[in-house]
């Protein structure tokens, strides 16, 4: 494992705690060997772990779709050191993909839900089987992970769905999940994906 996608918010004007959890990710990210795929922007989250795993000896490589790409017009373009423009969000979806050998959700907005969204249902029917790990800061995955939790519970997905993410509370706990990844068995029949009557 060596390329880690971050998934996160572009979001300014967050509580500081959301930035300075962010700042000490990408610090681990980059003094553990990893480098930072993540989705271009120099804004807010996504701003701040990208320079500090870039301080820290991390690789950077930023994915961004043209749209965004022409709104952001980055100043410091210098923290790449590849940068992909894709075509539009999906293309960026897989570019990230492709690029990645684990995921890391930290707090961000329907942008980031929607992708790991994706990334769950690509692992649930088989298309990846990589590390999934959400990072809580101030509890902000809570009430998502009790939402996910009633999924399972009235049969919309399989109980097995829950081992297929993690839910940490620290930074440091990000990292130990990472290197210590068991990936899951892959579904080798329907029952496998869908509950049974």
């Amino acid at each position: 494992m060596k390329n880690i996608c971050v998934f996160c918010s572009a979001s300014n004007g967050l509580d500081e705690s959301y930035y300075t959890e962010a700042e000490k990710m990408g610090e681990l990210i980059a003094k553990n060997g990893f480098n930072l795929v993540y989705g271009g922007s120099s804004l807010g989250i996504m701003g701040r772990i990208s320079k500090a795993a870039k301080e820290n000896g991390a690789k950077i490589i930023g994915v961004i779709p043209e749209k965004l790409s022409e709104l952001c017009k980055h100043s410091d373009s210098n923290i790449y050191d590849e940068y992909h423009v894709t075509k539009d969000m999906r293309e960026r979806k897989a570019k990230m993909d492709e690029l990645s050998d684990g995921l890391i959700v930290l707090p961000g907005g329907f942008g980031t839900l929607e992708e790991v969204s994706e990334m769950i249902v690509q692992k649930i029917l088989g298309y990846n089987n990589k590390p999934i790990v959400f990072l809580n800061t101030n509890h902000f995955y809570d009430n998502l992970f009790e939402f996910f939790e009633q999924i399972i519970l009235e049969k919309f997905a399989q109980t097995r769905a829950s081992y297929y993410y993690y839910l940490a509370q620290t930074p440091e706990e990000v990292i130990g999940y990472l290197k210590n990844y068991i990936p899951n068995e892959l579904p080798k029949t329907l029952d496998d994906i869908y509950v049974k009557n």
